[in-house]
């Protein structure tokens, strides 16, 4: 079955023409709602099931249990009009309870063997989706490689999570060995699976390392880009391929800065080969800058079995830039990480929908933007 579905890839268009900008709206900073702090939301999705939308903050359950809410966006060829927060749902662990912060998680450890802390230990939520099949919450968290307040080592893998509508932990997919904090020479602290989404109507699970695996090479400069993994597997668990992708340079910038693919998004339902990913880079005195690609892996070379791609001859996915967020005329940029479909309008157009994550600073914002944008070859009608 699995090299039948291996064998039967699908091919899906996604070619767009001009974006344009519907609106922003801006959440109030530390906005209190239902007992919880709002904040950090790394990723978004739209859940046809109940038309609204589903927003997951990173919080490691140092400001409040780890959690997603429920939003309606109100949204038409006109423009962004509102945000309305709905409800809050809290991750639970296996034994129904909360997901705990770093330092309680730092004593609570030695409660659990090895093969459980995976599971019951702190977790760090980047993205966030709806399983089109069963309406299960697929959820990436990106795993800890940190210490305590302490001075406790703390090590909980990256996770794929399969939860249900109500929060209650149902199984991990399997992770490729590479891409564990356990395996080795993995990912880098904090720079580890970031982005998923589903494919093939649900079939696939198509997931994005943040940056390069320390095997795979340097992270990113203003002088040079790097080269990440893009990982397929079955809904069941099993890995089909990964393929390389080429990060773009950082910005110039009078200090240091960071970057990574923040979001990963299917064109289409049906497609298996082609996603919209996300691009976000920060750089001290410039700013954000944050680009969404258009990347196909129709052509591209499985890397799989390949420990390194320092100086590997491979086809990497091929990759259009779809919208530089810096040429819609947005008065800011935030720390944008979340991305997901919206509902088209009555123009014809496809609405992508970004959020951004304010990591609770004061000096960050919560900025949701709505974008615009007709298929190649179709016609916008007139509003």
């Amino acid at each position: 079955m699995e090299q039948q579905r291996q064998i039967a890839w699908q091919r899906a268009r996604c070619r767009y023409g001009a974006v344009r900008l519907l609106g922003e709206r801006i959440l109030p900073h530390r906005l209190q709602f239902r007992g919880t702090t709002v904040g950090g939301f790394s990723g978004v999705d739209y859940d046809p099931h109940t038309g609204r939308y589903l927003l997951v903050s990173d919080d490691r359950s140092a400001v409040d249990p780890a959690r997603f809410y429920t939003a309606e966006i109100e949204l038409d060829a006109g423009g962004l009009h509102d945000v309305m927060l709905t409800g809050v749902t809290f991750f639970r662990r296996p034994d129904g309870k909360a997901y705990p912060s770093l330092d309680e998680w730092a004593t609570e450890q030695f409660d659990f063997g090895p093969g459980e802390r995976n599971v019951f230990g702190t977790v760090d939520p980047e993205e966030i989706r709806v399983d089109p099949r069963t309406g299960r919450m697929l959820w990436s968290h990106e795993g800890i490689l940190a210490e305590s307040s302490a001075g406790q080592r703390i090590l909980v893998d990256p996770a794929l999570r399969i939860s249900t509508r109500d929060g209650r932990f149902l199984r991990d997919l399997p992770i490729p060995r590479n891409e564990l904090y356990s395996g080795g020479l993995g990912p880098r602290q904090d720079h580890a699976i970031e982005s998923v989404t589903f494919a093939r109507n649900g079939d696939l699970v198509v997931s994005v390392l943040e940056d390069p695996l320390v095997t795979d090479g340097p992270e990113p400069t203003v002088g040079a880009g790097g080269v990440t993994r893009i990982t397929v597997q079955s809904v069941e668990g099993a890995v089909l391929a990964q393929y390389a992708y080429e990060l773009d340079p950082l910005p110039e910038g009078p200090a240091e800065g960071n970057s990574g693919v923040a979001s990963i998004l299917a064109c289409e339902p049906a497609t298996s080969t082609r996603f919209l990913l996300l691009e976000r880079a920060f750089v001290a005195g410039f700013g954000n800058r944050i680009r969404v690609y258009v990347a196909d892996i129709s052509r591209a070379t499985d890397v799989r079995a390949l420990p390194s791609l320092v100086g590997a001859s491979v086809q990497p996915a091929r990759k259009t830039l779809l919208v530089d967020l810096a040429d819609v005329g947005l008065e800011g940029i935030e720390n944008i990480e979340g991305m997901t479909w919206g509902p088209d309008v009555c123009t014809g157009e496809r609405t992508l929908v970004l959020v951004s994550d304010d990591n609770f600073a004061a000096t960050q914002r919560t900025q949701v933007v709505a974008l615009a944008m007709a298929r190649t070859g179709g016609r916008i009608r007139p509003v």
